[in-house]
């Protein structure tokens, strides 16, 4: 069976090292926008005081939580150095310059 994807946005409505929120029925998720167009979607909340990953910093691959400096991985969602934690990523991509996400992983409840 083939995914299905939901369009969520154009790639140049976020900008590079930024982010964009989307709300969704089960919460907000943080889409990010690496230096080299690599897109990334995380829950918008830092696993250590839910932050908002969104309006963090991006550098590289992670983000740095504006609440606490924790660093998280923009890949797994995991939290970077000594910390620990971890928020959920979803499927994203990009195709014709608009970005899409797995609809079954947008939907599916966290285990």
């Amino acid at each position: 069976m083939e995914k299905a994807w939901i369009d969520i946005g154009a790639l140049d409505d976020i900008p590079r090292l930024g982010a964009r929120v989307v709300k969704t029925p089960l919460g907000c998720l943080a889409v990010f926008r690496a230096e080299n167009d690599e897109i990334f979607a995380l829950d918008d909340r830092c696993p250590h005081k839910n932050g908002p990953l969104s309006q963090g910093i991006v550098h590289g691959r992670t983000v740095t939580c504006p609440l606490h400096n924790w660093v998280i991985s923009l890949e797994s969602g995991k939290a970077q150095g000594s910390d620990e934690g971890q928020v959920r990523t979803f499927g994203i991509r990009v195709d014709s310059g608009r970005i899409l996400i797995d609809a079954d992983a947008l939907f599916a409840r966290p285990d």
